[in-house]
């Protein structure tokens, strides 16, 4: 059993169902089990602007599942949740991100461990934070020191 960390995020349709169900999926998946996760955080858009605000959480699983396994898992959960593939940093009702996996460096042509871009997004590392903030990410400092370099305007946590 391995430990990994999933960033999710929703903007269209009902946000904050969209996550509480990907949870529930996550939870349901084999050799899988959510030890951990995030408050609920409403976010700016980032890359495209002109969409609405994003609802945003983090997990921690256990699983069995490869990295490789588990992306093929949240692309499926994304899928069963209506996600289209139509612009890059669009809105969409469902974003599963696979951000790191203990033990794990990869770059191949379909997933990159840790994730590239996490440390620069506020909206990722805010709700890792909560779970994890003393995880080290190879060659990039704990979670809690890359937060405290980013801004976090326009991030408020929800009730």
């Amino acid at each position: 059993m391995t430990l990994a960390y999933i960033a999710l995020g929703s903007n269209l349709g009902y946000p904050q169902q969209q996550l509480l169900d990907a949870m529930h999926a996550l939870a349901s998946l084999p050799d899988t089990r959510v030890l951990k996760h995030s408050p609920l955080y409403r976010t700016p858009p980032w890359g495209m602007l002109e969409q609405p605000p994003f609802i945003n959480a983090a997990v921690q699983v256990e699983t069995a599942l490869s990295p490789h396994g588990l992306l093929d898992a949240l692309l499926e959960i994304e899928q069963r949740a209506g996600r289209v593939r139509a612009e890059r940093n669009g809105p969409r009702t469902l974003d599963l991100d696979l951000l790191h996996v203990d033990g794990v460096q990869l770059d191949d042509a379909r997933l990159t461990l840790p994730h590239p871009r996490m440390a620069e997004r506020a909206f990722v590392l805010l709700p890792l934070h909560d779970i994890a903030p003393t995880l080290q990410l190879p060659g990039q400092g704990t979670v809690a020191e890359l937060l405290a370099r980013l801004d976090l305007a326009g991030c408020e946590k929800l009730p």
